[in-house]
């Protein structure tokens, strides 16, 4: 049944300090301490009820990190419509394509260890992907015919979306069925190496939303000699201590994870598949992992640190630099609903390079990514912050209104 949670009460705004939040292992503070405004941070939890009220989402979590302190972390709404159940600090949510700067640090892992490199052909890893071909369209017929690709596709394709691999174009109408159950990495990839691709490597930006980032995890498994989901839960997860971040849900966590809902004429409507993009047994680096505010940003603190957290270090400071570069040039601008001018794409994350051009409310060097549900990250070097929204139905304005709820309670510079 579609409901608008119309009726729902805001939860009381409760101070950081009354409820310290251990497990991030960051120091707890005044917003003040941090160069912000405790009172106009309020304005988040403002900006986020405005949407609740409206009907668009059933509850939210969001989060704030500046200077290596937390000086936001507040829980909004409903977790659950048609129990009413209040949306709580520590709810599981399916990350989307949230996933994929994950898996961007997996491959910047094997790189750095020597087990590929960038300009590597995909075909190295995985022989099947020799020899691709190019859909190139028939007239207006709908029909296309193949025409051999000019060089073949490398990682660096892979992790930019310059690849033309399941993007949407004539050439993906040849492609199988998305994963399903039962389908793993090791019988799922392969049969993509002979989809045609919808167009010349490295000569446009197209969003491969999971068929491109799911062979990179594929690779990994290979290099790495480790199931993927075993690689970051080994090497990633438990390093940084995220204990609620997996493809799967334990029966254990099911109970925390917020629900799940769709927009419709009538309200939120619940959604008939609550597991979102995962699988038991295919584990999708582009977007089949689930999360908490908490441990995602854990993962983004490691970024915002330069490759280390609490004395693990993944990467060292020029990787991460390496992966919040621009490696397409202007073909991201106007790609994927984004703005039309001051946008860059790195190695599975995408980047703000002017912000003004952009119209965005983030700093010039921020860089981060979003999920088909509505989650969304920031990382932002020069303001040396972290900002997290955690929701469970695309509503963009919401990202936006917290962007600028977030900005405008900065009152000192980064140092």
């Amino acid at each position: 049944m579609a409901m608008k949670p119309t009726h729902l009460i805001p939860l009381l705004l409760i101070p950081i300090l009354a409820a310290p939040l251990t497990a991030v292992d960051l120091p707890l503070g005044k917003p003040e301490d941090a160069g912000m405004s405790s009172e106009r941070l309020r304005r988040v939890h403002e900006a986020i009820q405005r949407h609740v009220d409206a009907g668009e989402i059933s509850g939210a979590v969001t989060l704030v990190a500046r200077r290596g302190r937390l000086v936001h972390f507040e829980a909004h709404g409903l977790m659950d419509i048609e129990s009413k159940r209040p949306m709580e600090k520590d709810a599981i949510f399916r990350i989307a394509s949230m996933s994929k700067p994950i898996t961007g640090v997996a491959v910047m892992m094997m790189l750095e260890e020597g087990k590929l490199r960038l300009n590597d052909p995909v075909s190295r890893f995985l022989p099947e992907f020799a020899n691709p071909k190019v859909a190139v369209p028939r007239g207006n017929s709908g029909e296309f015919y193949l025409v051999p690709a000019d060089r073949e596709l490398t990682i660096r394709d892979l992790l930019t979306h310059t690849n033309g691999l399941m993007t949407g174009g004539i050439g993906s109408k040849a492609g199988p069925p998305r994963p399903a159950a039962g389908d793993t990495l090791a019988t799922y990839i392969p049969r993509l190496a002979v989809v045609p691709l919808d167009f010349q490597p490295g000569t446009q930006w197209a969003y491969s939303g999971y068929a491109g980032p799911d062979t990179l995890s594929r690779i990994v498994e290979l290099v790495s000699g480790q199931p993927y989901d075993e690689f970051l839960r080994t090497r990633i997860f438990q390093p940084l201590g995220m204990k609620d971040t997996f493809f799967y849900p334990p029966d254990d966590r099911r109970p925390r994870l917020a629900t799940l809902y769709s927009k419709s004429p009538k309200g939120l409507l619940r959604a008939e598949n609550q597991d979102g993009f995962s699988l038991k047994t295919y584990f999708s680096g582009g977007g089949g992992l689930m999360s908490t505010a908490e441990d995602y940003l854990r993962f983004a603190q490691m970024l915002l640190n330069g490759g280390e957290l609490n004395g693990k270090r993944l990467l060292s400071p020029r990787t991460v630099d390496l992966m919040a570069a621009n490696h397409v040039g202007d073909m991201f601008n106007g790609k994927l609903g984004r703005p039309a001018h001051g946008m860059g794409y790195g190695l599975l994350v995408g980047i703000v390079e002017d912000a003004v051009a952009a119209g965005l409310r983030v700093s010039n060097g921020s860089f981060g990514w979003d999920g088909a549900f509505g989650t969304q990250t920031w990382i932002d070097p020069r303001e040396k912050m972290v900002t997290i929204v955690m929701i469970q139905t695309q509503v963009v304005s919401v990202q936006r209104d917290f962007e600028n709820a977030v900005m405008q309670a900065i009152v000192e510079g980064g140092l």
